[in-house]
């Protein structure tokens, strides 16, 4: 059994995504470091009971999306055989690869030409003081 703090945790790492932003939302740290967050909601994510709550959390939207995929994959079937049968073949073969891509058999490729460029520029920093006064430059 989690406590409401704990449940808090899970309900808001579900939403963000994030473990300290969901420790932070949940218990309200005050005085602690960036680095104390992150290591206590590491350490929240650690935990068994934790994993389990999210686990369950997950379970039922996870079942809705396979059916969601369940019955796209069965549709894109469907318009594949009937493409077949009036022999449109393009249409056919089109349907087949949007069942394959939905299921991950393809990746798309994206070729890049051309350099990187990965040196950071350098940015150079004037000051200016427009306190000083001027019998105490130097002539020229």
């Amino acid at each position: 059994m989690l406590t409401q703090k704990q449940e808090a945790f899970c309900l808001s790492y579900l939403e963000t995504g994030n473990a300290s932003d969901a420790y932070r939302k949940a218990y309200l740290p005050k005085k602690m470091t960036d680095k104390s967050v992150n290591e206590k909601a590491s350490q929240m994510l650690a935990m068994v009971k934790i994993q389990s709550r999210l686990e369950e959390l997950r379970a039922p939207v996870r079942e809705r999306a396979m059916l969601t995929l369940e019955s796209h994959l069965a549709r894109l079937e469907e318009l594949s055989r009937k493409a077949e049968e009036a022999e449109q073949f393009s249409a056919a073969i089109t349907a087949e690869t949007n069942r394959g891509k939905a299921v991950g058999l393809y990746k798309d490729k994206v070729e890049h030409s051309g350099t990187i460029n990965t040196t950071p520029p350098v940015i150079q920093i004037l000051a200016y003081d427009d306190q000083a006064d001027p019998a105490d430059e130097a002539p020229a």
